[in-house]
Formats: C-alpha cells, sequence, structure tokens
C-alpha cells in the first residue's frame, strides 16, 4: 500500500511511570511499525514486562534521580516527575553513538499529517523521519517536534513549522548542546528557553502533529503524581520562578496556567548548512493519502 517508507534515523525513547495498562504513545508507534524503548523505574518491571516485549524496556538508572535538580527545596518529599528520566534517556543515546534522539510523552494517541486543513492519522514511520531530515538542514536547531493536534484548529491557515517556540511532549534533541533536564514541573518549557536564550533554534512542526491525552484525563504519570492533588498552580509558578523576565500566571484552559513571551527570540534566525545538497521538487517520504475505514490516513 504504501512504498519507500523510511524509518527514524534517531532513537525513540517513552519515559513511563504507572502506564503500562494504556500505554497509548508505545501503541501508537506500534502501529506504524516504529520502534522505540519505554524507559521505567525498576519497581515496576513486572508490571511493564507483562505487555511489552522485554527487548523494548530500560530501567532507569536511580543515580539520575538523586542527582536530579528540582529548581526548587523539597527534595524526595515529592515526586520529582520525568526529568531523571529525560536525562538518562539522553546520556543512553550518546552512549549508544546517536547525534539526536527523541522523548515522548506516554500519554500520546497517535500522530497526524496536516494537510489543506485536513488531519490525516499517521500510520508509518515517514513522517518521524521527514521532522529529523528537516532538521538536519541547519546548523543551529537545538529541538523541535509536532505540535498539538488541539492548538491547530480546521479553518486556519498555520504555517508548516513556528520557529522559536516551546516544544512539548515530543521532543526531538540535538544531543551535542550543553543543557539537561531540570525542574519538577514544566521542564519542557524551561528546556526550550534556556536553548532560546543561549541562541539556539527550535521548530513546532504543524505538518505533523500529535494526539496528546489532556492534562489529568489519564491515570498514572505526573497526573497522578502532581495535578491530581495539587492542580496546575505549582507548575505555572514554578515556570514564572525559572524565568520571570518572560514569564507570567494567567487563567488559560479552565485552570492557573502560565503564559509565556517569545517574542524577543525571533531574532534567532536558522543557519542553512553549506556542505549538504537539497534536492529540488516534493518529497512525500513514501505517504500516500489512502482510506481506511471510511477515515483518511498517511
Amino acid at each position: 500500500m504504501i512504498k519507500d517508507i523510511k524509518q527514524p534515523k534517531f532513537p525513540i525513547y517513552i519515559p513511563s511511570k504507572s502506564r503500562h495498562k494504556s500505554r497509548l504513545t508505545a501503541k501508537a508507534l506500534e502501529s506504524m511499525g516504529v520502534p522505540y524503548t519505554v524507559v521505567i523505574e525498576n519497581q515496576q518491571y513486572k508490571d511493564y514486562a507483562s505487555v511489552i516485549d522485554k527487548k523494548k524496556l530500560l530501567v532507569l538508572d536511580k543515580k539520575y534521580q538523586d542527582d536530579y535538580d528540582t529548581f526548587d527545596g523539597l527534595g524526595d518529599t515529592k515526586s520529582k516527575g520525568p526529568g531523571a528520566a529525560r536525562n538518562f534517556i539522553w546520556d543512553h543515546s550518546i552512549a549508544e553513538g546517536h547525534d539526536w534522539h527523541w522523548t515522548m510523552d506516554d500519554n500520546i494517541s497517535c500522530f497526524y499529517r496536516l494537510n489543506r486543513n485536513k488531519t490525516n492519522i499517521i500510520v508509518c514511520g515517514s513522517a518521524i523521519r521527514c521532522m529529523e531530515d528537516f532538521c538536519l538542514r541547519y546548523k543551529n536547531i537545538a529541538m523541535a517536534g509536532p505540535n498539538y493536534e488541539m492548538f491547530v484548529p480546521r479553518k486556519t491557515k498555520p504555517p508548516p513549522y513556528i520557529l522559536n517556540t516551546r516544544i512539548y511532549s515530543c521532543n526531538l534533541i540535538r544531543n551535542d548542546v550543553p543543557f539537561r533536564w531540570r525542574g519538577r514541573y514544566n521542564e519542557d518549557t524551561d528546556l526550550s528557553l534556556r536553548m532560546l536564550k543561549d541562541g539556539w533554534c527550535t521548530i513546532q512542526f504543524n505538518a505533523f502533529l500529535q494526539k496528546k491525552a489532556a492534562t489529568q484525563t489519564i491515570k498514572g504519570g505526573n497526573s497522578e503524581a502532581f495535578y491530581d492533588k495539587e492542580g496546575t498552580f505549582p507548575k505555572s509558578a514554578m515556570q514564572v520562578k525559572m524565568h520571570p523576565d518572560v514569564s507570567r500566571l494567567t487563567w488559560r484552559f479552565g485552570r492557573i496556567h502560565h503564559y509565556v513571551d517569545y517574542s524577543r527570540f525571533k531574532k534567532n534566525k536558522l543557519l542553512k548548512r553549506t556542505d549538504i545538497e537539497i534536492p529540488k521538487g516534493v518529497n512525500n517520504y513514501g505517504m500516500k493519502l489512502v482510506k481506511l475505514n471510511k477515515k483518511a490516513v498517511v
């Protein structure tokens, strides 16, 4: 049905906690035929091994949790969030010899290709490879990823990507940039901002989208560790504390949230590599629009 499919070039990791039953992202990648590794805590190995091939499981080194910078003084009194696992993933990918890596939240149900204001479900790995190849055209992209499907409504004309904004939940990260995850909350925004303040660029794709479960709708993960118990105020307050120059508290999405002004980073311009040649014409990476069960997919 689909020819010339390209698999992702870089490894995909899914840090996961208490979601062996739902495992949305793993199921989505399975349906696309895309390889992945789920990073878990040792005490949950048996649960995950009962539903996922053991070859796809990687146990988190607890030292990363012990050494993690939570950006507060609460220590081990509450969950430290997924940042420690993401740092472990970063170093693991380097040790495996990779220049970039993906880290995806464990509650992404599917991916879309946006074309002519329509979202079409992706059933192969070519879209992920396309995002990778785009980033490799430039010298100064530090991080990239697909936008949330809910943030790109129909009957709008979004650009194929947004330059220099936050990258959430599905992150393609360049391994040699001098950063690591930090913060008990909102570590995606913090990492994006530190990269941008250092002069790097980020790419948020609208051409490819992720369908992520809304906050506090799936058991496990941060919902169980944080938001079900304390709401989103501590998360937003930490964001303002981390970056008061561009952040403020506000009321959004029916709850206390944070607002970040990214306008100052328009000055960060993409720098195209001179050692590669970009072929002319349209490259669909083997993808074509077909109909399955009355739904369009690519």
